[in-house]
């Protein structure tokens, strides 16, 4: 496999840690440039979150597809660089710097990101990989550091500060309470907070949703359209969610717009995951063009923590019976979205008029929202009417450099 980073002048700083087992022994800070230390990377919170019940792993394969720059087209657009921190020979630490050259032109920034960041409970440490960071953003003209981020608004983001007792999701990071603590001794503040909540399905669909969804069908002409396989929606509609996506989260915190290699990559690695019943389409009843969909998915938390980074042997079993079974305590929200011209009119009935029919009979107990911006209020506003929890928030922070 090639391997494509650029080396930031292979530095090593030493300190004496304490407080920790092998305390004695030096801190050592490196940068990824090889295989092996792509897989210290890859590899340390496996280790750091062992024994967390509430912890869920990427797979490896993909997180380590997502870094690659021969694999995520992102890196067409960003520059990254990636540290570890080394006790003696056992790693300790992680992060990862971006720099998204689309995003800074977008949003008039000059910013670097930072991201993938695990850490054990030791200032020192933290010191290292996030001095790493800053300097590497510096030396490349940046001027501010905001964070957990990843390359695009589809990767993991926002670093927990409330909900550590909650099972996590896969689309959002699981982390330790002294992150935050951390964080906060670093002297970042809070740029945004996302929220998420515990949707309970109702046993029928409210007459509000089905009194506004006939509105919606007639005033506009609406239609949702169902497929048998997932084949099928990818196939006509796989580019076309993205693409919306593109134009319904444009002015969302920290957005850029997906290149067509990008939705291309997207559209192959999460399609194929689509269970057809779990997915609302909403498009024109003369030309068929997408105007809005939801698409959630079967809980894949407990599977991946079976799995623990491995699809092999065992874990694509347990993805596989999750996926299929008929039977779910859990549903994710994975995305929503519905073309600017028809937000605020109503469109979201329709969806859910597909979605909670299904939900009840997958016997679902709630759906995950995932993370919702705190000044989202088309998004908060559709949960009105439904009882919820607000169960878990997370926030990402930035910093003057």
């Amino acid at each position: 496999m090639a391997f494509k980073f650029k080396k930031y002048g292979n530095q090593m700083l030493r300190y004496i840690g304490g407080g920790h087992e092998n305390a004695s022994k030096a801190l050592s800070l490196k940068q990824v440039t090889d295989n092996e230390t792509l897989d210290d990377f890859l590899n340390f919170p496996l280790d750091l979150y062992r024994n967390n019940p509430y912890y869920v792993p990427l797979l490896k394969n993909d997180e380590r597809d997502t870094l690659l720059p021969e694999k995520n087209p992102a890196h067409e657009y960003c520059e990254t660089a990636y540290f570890l921190v080394y006790r003696g020979e056992k790693v300790v630490g992680r992060i990862a710097g971006i720099i998204n050259h689309f995003s800074n032109e977008k949003w008039h920034q000059n910013r670097v990101r930072f991201g993938f960041v695990d850490f054990i409970d030791d200032d020192q440490v933290v010191d290292l990989l996030f001095n790493a960071v800053e300097d590497w953003g510096r030396a490349h003209g940046c001027k501010e550091i905001h964070g957990p981020l990843g390359f695009t608004d589809l990767d993991r983001e926002g670093m927990l500060i409330e909900g550590f007792d909650q099972l996590g999701t896969i689309t959002a990071i699981y982390n330790y309470p002294y992150y935050p603590v951390q964080m906060d001794r670093l002297g970042y503040l809070k740029d945004t907070d996302w929220q998420e909540y515990k949707i309970y399905p109702p046993k029928i669909v409210p007459d509000r949703h089905r009194r506004v969804g006939d509105v919606v069908r007639k005033r506009f002409g609406l239609t949702t359209v169902h497929f048998d396989k997932a084949s099928e929606i990818k196939r006509l509609y796989g580019n076309q969610i993205f693409e919306l996506i593109n134009i319904a989260y444009s002015n969302l915190y920290g957005t850029t717009e997906l290149t067509d290699k990008q939705i291309e990559y997207y559209v192959n690695m999460y399609m194929p995951m689509v269970n057809p019943d779990m997915i609302s389409i909403v498009v024109r009843e003369t030309d068929r063009s997408l105007v809005g969909f939801g698409i959630a998915l079967p809980s894949l938390s407990k599977a991946l923590q079976k799995a623990w980074g491995n699809l092999l042997p065992f874990g694509i079993i347990y993805l596989l019976k999750a996926l299929k079974s008929k039977k779910i305590d859990i549903m994710d929200l994975m995305l929503i979205a519905v073309h600017p011209d028809f937000q605020g009119k109503g469109v979201n009935a329709l969806i859910f008029e597909d979605l909670i029919p299904v939900a009840n009979q997958y016997q679902v107990k709630f759906v995950e929202s995932n993370p919702e911006l705190e000044d989202n209020m088309n998004v908060q506003m559709q949960w009105n009417g439904f009882k919820r929890v607000h169960h878990k928030l997370r926030r990402c922070y930035v910093k003057a450099l």
